[in-house]
Parts: structure tokens; sequence; C-alpha cells
């Protein structure tokens, strides 16, 4: 199979990309390659499958509609992962912009390309972020989310009512993935582990918000990759019993599908803290602050659906992943 994957050398992009290969897929990658954070980065996970002989990287922006409508034309794919996507909740109250032009206008170009080339699944990335203000728990996918708190969960949001659109209109089965704080080796320097680390190491002040009363469902690189897998491989189809007067907000009589993708196990954000000192050797100097603006208190995935239609079960639990993670870290850094 041939699959396009964009934001190919990001973070979950980079380790999806590996597993495509090592099972026998072709697989078209891109990637902007922008500043966001440390590019060199970018480039040392892109180098793990750079030179594979079923690897092909296209350095370009999905905003750029001519370049997009070019790569479908020429590559092909069968079926598509989206990932590319501008990150990040704070940087979204300063940069709204940045989240228009990458991940609605990018997106639409990726919607455009499978419509007009017989894309077989779409699966894209969406965000616990979308549940907002909800406050009940755990967030499931047949909750109402009308409420986001930042434009980086209004885009994501607008991702999921712009692929059912097109899954409507033109029988496109796509999947949205709603991730939940994603963590691991290679993982990203503007998240939680990474700044946490980085502070403890260099004995700096760790800026833990909302005073340390939040709790996350911290998930494994590696089982994120794997709820993936299962689904790119399982198009999504129209839910025979929908119906438009009690409508379900993840399914539809289109083939569209949402599903939360999550540990399943929220962790209170001092006890994340605290198993990751444990692995590094060292304590942390703590900087108690209000909540941000933009955060929500707690994340929690229901993953019922996922475990029921696709057998789908996190393995790694957090005090093991933050091993790994550390690990790395040490490694890349020569710490």
């Amino acid at each position: 199979m041939k699959v396009l994957v964009t934001g190919a050398a990001g973070f979950i992009g980079s380790a999806l990309v590996l597993r495509l290969l090592e099972r026998g897929d072709v697989v078209v990658g891109i990637d902007n390659h922008n500043n966001y954070y440390d590019p060199a980065l970018k480039e040392a996970r892109l180098a793990q499958h750079a030179a594979h002989p079923h690897y092909t990287h296209l350095r370009m922006d999905l905003a750029d509609r001519q370049a997009m409508e070019a790569c479908f034309a020429t590559h092909k794919p069968q079926r598509v992962v989206n990932l590319a996507a501008q990150a990040g909740v704070r940087y979204s109250i300063e940069n709204p912009l940045a989240y228009i032009d990458s991940n609605i206008v990018g997106f639409a170009h990726v919607l455009e390309g499978c419509r007009h080339n017989g894309i077989d699944h779409l699966v894209y990335a969406s965000s616990s972020s979308v549940y907002g203000a909800n406050t009940s728990m755990p967030y499931s996918v047949h909750h109402n989310i009308d409420h986001p708190l930042s434009l980086y969960a209004a885009s994501k949001k607008s991702n999921e009512l712009m692929a059912h659109t097109y899954s409507h209109l033109y029988h496109l089965p796509t999947t949205g993935l709603r991730f939940f704080t994603v963590y691991g080796p290679w993982g990203r320097p503007d998240m939680a582990m990474f700044q946490f680390t980085k502070a403890i190491l260099a004995g700096e002040p760790v800026m833990v918000f909302n005073h340390g009363k939040h709790r996350r469902d911290f998930t494994y690189i590696d089982d994120i990759i794997e709820g993936i897998i299962r689904v790119l491989d399982k198009p999504a189809a129209p839910n025979p019993d929908w119906s438009g007067d009690q409508p379900d907000p993840s399914t539809s009589k289109a083939p569209w599908r949402i599903y939360n993708i999550g540990n399943n196990r929220p962790v209170e954000l001092m006890d994340y803290i605290a198993a990751l000192e444990k692995s590094l050797g060292k304590k942390a100097e703590i900087k108690m602050l209000p909540l941000q603006l933009g955060d929500v208190l707690d994340t929690y995935a229901d993953v019922s659906d996922l475990v029921e239609q696709f057998q789908y079960k996190p393995t790694t639990i957090v005090e093991q992943g933050i091993e790994h993670f550390v690990a790395w870290y040490r490694e890349y850094y020569e710490m």
C-alpha cells in the first residue's frame, strides 16, 4: 500500500513512517520543516527513514495549493494520514493566523487531494483540546464539543466538520483521532515532559500551572502508533442507525468516524513530575503558577469505541514511558 503521511518529520509522523515502512508499505512524507521548534530535531527524526528505498520525502507546505495538487497527481497514494498541523495551545493565543494557514487552509488542500484522487481512507489528527470547557469525565466522542478554549482547539474541531462535509458529499471515508497528550522518545520540545526534563537537569525551576491541580491522560507514542495503524487499515463506514432526531456526534450516515485515542488512565501532574524525578535521579525545583489561558483542567479519554471496534489497548504505563523518554533524552543530548 502507498500511504501519504503529512508531518513526516514530526514526533508522531516520523514514528508512523517507520512503522509503515517496517511492515512493507511505500510511504510519501510531507513536512515544511518550520522553526516552531528546533529544526535540527526534525532533521534527526527524518534521518531514521530518509534513505529507505520505499520512502520519498517532500519539503513543502500544506498551504501551497499547487504543490499539494502536484503531490497527489504524481505520487498517487492510496491512503492518507494527515498529522501536519501548527501545534500548541499557548502558541495559538499569540499567533492565531498560523493555525488558519496550516490547520484550516492546509487541511482543505488535503481533502481536495483526497477527493480528486480516489483515496481509500483519510485518517487525520484531531485533539483532546476540542473538549474545551467540557467537565464531564471521561471525555466521550458522544459528547457535544461546542465550547473550545483556544484557536488550536477550534481549528481541530473545524477539521472534523470539514471532513464530515467531504465524507457526505464525495463519499470519502474519513476518520478523526483525538490524541490525548502524546509523549515519548523524539517528542516535541514544547511539551511538558521535554520542558520538565530540561529544567530539572539544568537545575532550573519547573513551571507548574494551576498550582499542580491538573490531570492528564498521558499516552505513549508506541500506543498511539498502534492505534493509528489499526484505524488506517479499516476505512470508516457509515452508521446505518444514525438518526438526525438524536444525532450521534461521533458517527454519521456518511463514512465518517471520530475516536478518542488515549491511555484511559489520567495521572495527577505532581505524580507525573515525581516519576520523572525518580527516573532522572534528581529533584525538581517547583514554581507554582495560576491556570494558564487556554488550558483545560483535566483530560481523560473514554476509548471504549476504539477498544470495541479495533481491539485497541494501550500497554505502556507512565512510569515505563518516562524511563524510555529519559533514556532517549540523555543519549540524544549526550547528558
